[in-house]
């Protein structure tokens, strides 16, 4: 399967409907989806989501329904 970047609106939208919220891995600057039910992460804010994904220069892939958080291609 290949990963397709799309959209930071998408991505929001697509986990919304997952029933997934942004977390950020506790005492990391690492974020992912959450359902929010792991200790080891924290729920953040979608702007804040956003922010990071600038900041650290990272884009949200998906393929086949599964979204992936990496590096952002130039």
């Amino acid at each position: 399967m290949v990963m397709e970047p799309i959209s930071v609106e998408a991505a929001i939208e697509k986990a919304k409907k997952k029933g997934l919220r942004p977390g950020r891995v506790r005492g990391t600057d690492g974020i992912q989806f959450t359902k929010g039910r792991n200790t080891r992460l924290e729920v953040i804010s979608w702007d804040d989501f956003r922010d990071t994904l600038a900041d650290r220069r990272l884009q949200v892939f998906e393929s086949g329904g599964f979204m992936k958080i990496m590096k952002r291609r130039r």
